[in-house]
């Protein structure tokens, strides 16, 4: 009988819902040995705790690398506390400081120009591999596109969208992923590469504006942001068009082809969003600081303890989502999951990831009518504390 988290092991990210469903009913609030964290997992907890940002600090929050061995923190030296400045790492006022500033970028329009983009970009892609009637959907079709528009989005230069791309995998496997020692040493030094990339890339910027959101946030610098922060915004906005977005996309049509729920009908696509991320979240959960003890159903979490909101346990909690393990493409409150976080915290990007999502099924949905999984391939995700990704979903059309 499974009685922790385990996150080098493939249940973890696949299949935890019978362990998780087992701790809302007996242990909501369970101390995990393994991650080292109080896990909070019933719906109406996850999102109180969302919402108190008082007793559930953010601060520090991302800063994974107490996890790595002590030559890696070494290497890392300062930059083992990345994401010290990020938006979800930090606490009001600061977050309210940061969020202001980023918000300036996401306009009504400057919306829409993204989905024009990003349909051509889908598009494109489809052009390429249409013709050989199979794909991994993972490499050759959910990436790119996401890839490429956050890279325009950005402004890096085209000719350094791989570099960036094979570097924030390996900040994922770095900073979410369990490895041995001598293998957190060589991703800590390419994450050193990224950063420096990153640096630069603001620096030049502010020398020489262009019409891109590392101009934007450039502009700021030595006003409302620090070179710092902006740094460490562009390089998370990176991270997420290259791994979660397309990680979400990957989820979505396993699930609508298992569920023989393909192609959706365009009117059905929101919702179907919705129940995808639901049902098979990109983030299984975020990190808190406890900074008061806090008595929740009989169990003491003592001031400074880590907690896990268990985003994705609470996304199937039979007392919000009626038969939670059934996928239901027209689930009313589908919509009503945490895996996008709440309150102050809710995702900055929420809007153009969701966006993307119903751009790349409706695209796909029209295009390849005729998508099945291919025979004999095995389905495996990457394996990681708090992440959800397949490592390559083989289709055939």
């Amino acid at each position: 009988m499974t009685t922790d988290f385990d996150v080098g092991a493939s249940w973890h990210v696949a299949a935890p819902y019978d362990f998780l469903r087992t701790l809302r009913r007996e242990r909501p609030v369970f101390h995990s040995e393994h991650l080292g964290a109080y896990v909070l997992t019933r719906y109406e907890d996850v999102r109180a705790a969302y919402g108190d940002p008082a007793r559930f600090s953010s601060q520090g929050s991302l800063t994974i690398s107490r996890s790595l061995a002590a030559e890696t923190t070494r290497v890392l030296g300062e930059h083992g506390s990345f994401l010290s400045s990020f938006m979800a790492n930090v606490d009001p006022p600061v977050h309210t400081r940061l969020r202001r500033s980023v918000s300036r970028a996401f306009t009504p329009r400057a919306v829409i120009a993204l989905e024009r983009r990003f349909r051509a970009l889908n598009e494109e892609v489809l052009d390429r591999v249409l013709p050989d009637g199979r794909a991994d959907l993972v490499a050759e079709i959910a990436h790119l596109p996401s890839v490429r528009l956050s890279a325009g989005f950005i402004g890096l230069p085209e000719s350094d969208e791989g570099f960036v791309k094979d570097h924030v995998k390996n900040w994922f496997q770095l900073f979410l992923s369990p490895q041995p020692e001598e293998r957190q040493l060589e991703l800590a030094h390419s994450f050193l590469e990224y950063l420096a990339y990153v640096d630069d890339l603001v620096a030049s910027r502010r020398a020489d504006p262009r019409d891109d959101f590392t101009s934007l946030m450039a502009g700021h610098i030595g006003g409302e942001l620090s070179h710092r922060e902006v740094v460490e915004l562009i390089s998370t906005i990176l991270l997420g068009g290259n791994d979660t977005v397309p990680n979400q996309l990957g989820n979505s049509v396993l699930r609508l082809l298992r569920e023989d729920g393909w192609p959706v009908p365009p009117g059905r696509i929101q919702n179907a969003v919705e129940e995808c991320m639901r049902i098979d979240g990109a983030s299984l959960g975020s990190f808190r600081y406890a900074t008061t003890d806090i008595e929740l159903h009989g169990v003491t979490i003592p001031a400074g303890a880590l907690c896990l909101l268990a985003t994705d346990s609470a996304a199937h909690d039979e007392t919000v989502f009626p038969d939670p393990e059934r996928f239901d493409i027209d689930r009313p409150n589908a919509d009503a999951h945490l895996t996008l976080g709440y309150g102050v915290h809710f995702c900055v990007g929420a809007a153009l990831g969701r966006l993307q999502l119903r751009t790349a099924l409706d695209v796909l949905g029209s295009r390849l009518p005729g998508l099945r999984l291919a025979p004999g391939r095995p389905v495996e995700y990457r394996r990681s504390i708090v992440g959800r990704g397949l490592t390559a979903l083989h289709v055939e059309w």
